[in-house]
């Protein structure tokens, strides 16, 4: 089992940017893939990015492509994502997950989860 943990989050104003963590845990060394997920109030869980653990094949919604970029480092087994240009509906919690299916945008084929980080964007 991975264990998952979030941070990163917080306030920021429409325009600004921020950068999500992940950090990783546990069975590490079984992990294929860790995406971004995020969920607004009301809305279901809604895919963001995924990135492969141990390569740079990465995938992302259509439509948050360009603003949001996943990497990782694998000596600090953490995932990260940078948003930019952030809009007040991107206002969520943000969670990371590992899945070994790729390129699915489905949340269930990811496996692990983390808690969440809360994103928040005024307007």
């Amino acid at each position: 089992q991975v264990q998952l943990v979030e941070s990163g989050g917080g306030l920021v104003q429409a325009g600004g940017s921020l950068r999500l963590s992940c950090a990783a845990s546990g069975r590490t060394g079984s992990t294929y893939f860790m995406g971004w997920f995020r969920q607004a109030p009301g809305k279901e869980r809604e895919f963001v990015a995924a990135i492969m653990w141990s390569g740079r094949n990465t995938w992302y919604a259509d439509s948050l492509k360009g603003r949001f970029t996943i990497s990782r480092d694998n000596a600090k087994n953490s995932v990260y994502l940078q948003m930019d240009s952030l809009k007040p509906e991107d206002t969520a919690v943000y969670y990371c997950a590992t899945t070994r299916v790729w390129g699915t945008h489905q949340a269930a084929d990811f496996d692990s989860w983390g808690q969440g980080t809360q994103v928040t964007v005024s307007s």
